[in-house]
């Protein structure tokens, strides 16, 4: 069974001057849980290469068991150093794509042509796609089939405004997701803030925060 993972290549968060990126739990935890089920696991990113981090998520109370091993393992620090540029990515390698979340694929890949079209290449396929956090946000542009929205009609969850209020962000970032997903007709829902909260329709899988991160990718692997 062969995953492809897509990071962020965003480092900045809008015009505060501080860094962002990909949030390091929600890369991780996934990781390990597909990997340890026995995954071939391709990382990919727009520009290719080592995907910026967001500092926040490697301060001391963001860390897990997941973080601690990857912190531990050269072999997935060198895979994650090394992602393949998303233009050379053929979606037909590919049995699933799980996005991890954190600040920054707002900016670029809910934009990207190359990560547009690839979810669209899955969705025609029927083929699993697993999304946590902010990285329903990647879905804003895709289409399905009909040529209606991809989440139309269906049920989904991600970062909630109140969390993005919590965090204080809901004026920095470039949209909200809770607010798009709701605009391009997806069923949104939401569990207690901070908690853990998945849903699955058909072979969409969203994940509402980090704490989700690995209970999604548990439910990508069972759609496999």
């Amino acid at each position: 069974m062969k995953i492809l993972m897509v990071l962020t290549s965003h480092d900045q968060l809008g015009d505060t001057g501080k860094k962002t990126g990909f949030w390091l739990e929600e890369f991780a935890a996934p990781y390990y849980v597909m990997k340890d089920a026995g995954a071939e696991i391709t990382l990919a990113s727009p520009k290719g290469g080592q995907p910026p981090l967001d500092p926040k998520s490697d301060e001391p109370d963001a860390q897990t068991e997941a973080t601690d091993r990857f912190k531990a393992d050269q072999t997935a620090q060198q895979l994650l150093a090394s992602t393949t540029p998303l233009s050379h990515i053929d979606p037909a390698d590919f049995d699933a794509v799980f996005y991890p979340g954190g600040h920054g694929p707002l900016w670029d890949l809910a934009e990207d042509r190359d990560s547009i079209a690839l979810i669209e290449a899955f969705a025609a396929k029927d083929r699993p796609i697993g999304v946590v956090c902010h990285a329903p946000g990647v879905l804003r542009h895709v289409k399905g089939k009909d040529g209606q929205p991809l989440v139309k009609g269906r049920k989904v969850t991600g970062f909630t405004n109140s969390e993005e209020e919590a965090v204080g962000l809901t004026d920095v970032v470039p949209f909200l997701v809770e607010d798009m997903l709701a605009e391009r007709g997806g069923l949104y829902e939401k569990g207690a803030d901070w908690g853990v909260h998945v849903v699955t329709d058909g072979k969409l899988v969203t994940g509402q925060n980090p704490a989700s991160s690995e209970e999604a990718a548990k439910a990508l692997l069972k759609l496999l």
